[in-house]
């Protein structure tokens, strides 16, 4: 799988947990427009879920 650059950080790109680590939001990853693979939290291409089952939270159809 081909590594995309790096993107610069913008406001609303990541949160951090309450144990500190930094989450990437859906909209760092579809600005870095590709998958890579690692079954991120806020992944668009759901890599690595059950794409029967609805995230919480997200509208279908």
């Amino acid at each position: 799988m081909a590594r995309s650059a790096p993107q610069p950080l913008q406001p609303g790109d990541y949160y951090l947990t309450p144990e500190g680590y930094m989450v990437f939001t859906e909209q760092y990853h579809l600005r870095r427009g590709t998958c890579c693979g690692n079954g991120c939290r806020h992944c668009p291409w759901q890599f690595g879920r059950d794409k029967k089952k609805p995230r919480p939270g997200r509208k279908t159809g």
